[in-house]
């Protein structure tokens, strides 16, 4: 492993989560908000415990309770008058429906005086529900979605018309309380009714576009649930103000701050990344094998999201794939490497947060019998890293801002 360009990308990585923090996001937001009668805050999402924390932190006994529902091991300490949730991600379980079945109760029988300040990142579409078919149904179909490479909005859209928060559904239990959201972006191009399955937002999908996503990847529905795919959902909220505070081009520009103060010209790519996983590393190798003898130390920079089909049954993510598949492209290049993580923490269903190659990688799998193009049909990218060590572990952030892919090389 190239020591100097792995210790460039652990820096890279801090220093873009860091400043992708939502503590001064939600502050911003709430400098310009005045409440009236009663708050009460539901908090939902991987940035949930965050998010809540600062909220608290600003509005302090303004706020007369709140509920907060997060990924498991997002909780970092109690939080004064909240009831704190740890629940299941990327498919929902039964504490999803636990913590979602409180927040409903919270905001039961609210006034038009009164305010819910609604947190919202991603992973709320997992952690917040109440489903309208059996729960194991539910799962089922999530899995389906995760599994066929369906990207984040077709899931969302399909995730909406089964679910009695998403899709709107939740400002109008609200209703006629007044719902100020502040969203953390995890979706390309901010649409505000697809993070977290847009709780408070209308709904711009419609029952038709949910019939297409499921004709399209052949899922497998019961009769109940293709009922629900007919029922549209809400097109007009009155009672909702949402404030987008953070996303994936903060996170893009950070990472470039970090590479121009470690000598590199940083080239951002995209902010809009979306495809397969295997598709983005090989393009970045690409690119790499263009310049490695420019002479020049560059760094290319795409934010977004990539999708994985899952061909296997290995252990991975979509950050470990994008960096194994690049590793075959820069094979044998001293000087050039390729890294991606997810700025929450967590990459696919592993403690990982990403995956890192260089040209080193692909001789290092060779020596130990390990064949790249065999890990990657069977999506067992984490493993192969862990033998190279390019495995990213950051732990849980605290944000949810998309995925950052890094391609570095460095001048000789």
């Amino acid at each position: 492993m190239n020591k100097l360009l792995r210790q460039h990308a652990d820096e890279i990585i801090k220093d873009a989560i860091s400043a992708v923090q939502p503590d001064a996001a939600v502050r911003r937001a709430l400098e310009g908000m005045k409440f009236k009668g009663r708050v009460l805050l539901v908090a939902a999402g991987k940035a949930a415990w965050q998010m809540a924390k600062a909220a608290s932190d600003f509005l302090g006994k303004r706020i007369e309770t709140g509920v907060v529902i997060t990924k498991y091991g997002h909780v970092m300490d109690e939080i004064a008058n909240f009831e704190c949730f740890e629940a299941g991600h990327p498919v929902p379980d039964e504490n999803s429906f636990l913590g979602t079945r409180a927040a409903l109760e919270l905001v039961n029988g609210l006034s038009e005086k009164d305010t819910v300040l609604f947190l919202l990142s991603g992973g709320g579409s997992a952690l917040f529900e109440k489903p309208l078919i059996p729960a194991e149904e539910l799962r089922d179909i999530t899995g389906q979605l995760l599994a066929c490479g369906a990207d984040i909005v077709e899931i969302n859209t399909i995730r909406k018309r089964l679910s009695a928060v998403k899709g709107g559904r939740f400002a109008l239990r609200c209703a006629p309380a007044r719902v100020e959201a502040i969203i953390l972006s995890d979706i390309l191009g901010d649409p505000l009714d697809m993070i977290a399955s847009g709780p408070a937002c209308p709904d711009s999908s419609t029952a038709e576009d949910a019939k297409c996503i499921a004709k399209k990847y052949g899922l497998k529905l019961s009769s109940e649930a293709l009922r629900l795919l007919n029922v549209e959902t809400p097109k007009k909220l009155s009672n909702v103000q949402a404030h987008i505070n953070g996303s994936v081009r903060e996170l893009c520009t950070a990472a470039a701050d970090t590479c121009r103060r470690l000598g590199y010209t940083p080239v951002i790519l995209t902010d809009m990344l979306c495809c397969r996983a295997r598709e983005a590393g090989s393009f970045l190798a690409s690119i790499l094998k263009t310049h490695a003898s420019s002479g020049a130390s560059l760094a290319f920079i795409a934010g977004g999201e990539t999708v994985v089909k899952l061909t296997g049954k290995g252990k991975g993510g979509r950050n470990q794939e994008v960096a194994l598949a690049a590793a075959i492209g820069i094979a044998g290049l001293e000087n050039a490497a390729v890294f991606s993580f997810g700025s929450d923490g967590t990459d696919g269903p592993t403690d990982a947060a990403g995956g890192y190659a260089d040209g080193e990688t692909c001789a290092e799998l060779k020596r130990i019998g390990i064949s790249i193009d065999a890990v990657l049909a069977e999506n067992d990218a984490y493993n192969a890293l862990y033998k190279t060590g390019g495995l990213i572990f950051t732990g849980p952030t605290g944000t949810n801002v998309n995925d950052v892919a890094v391609a570095l090389i460095r001048a000789q």
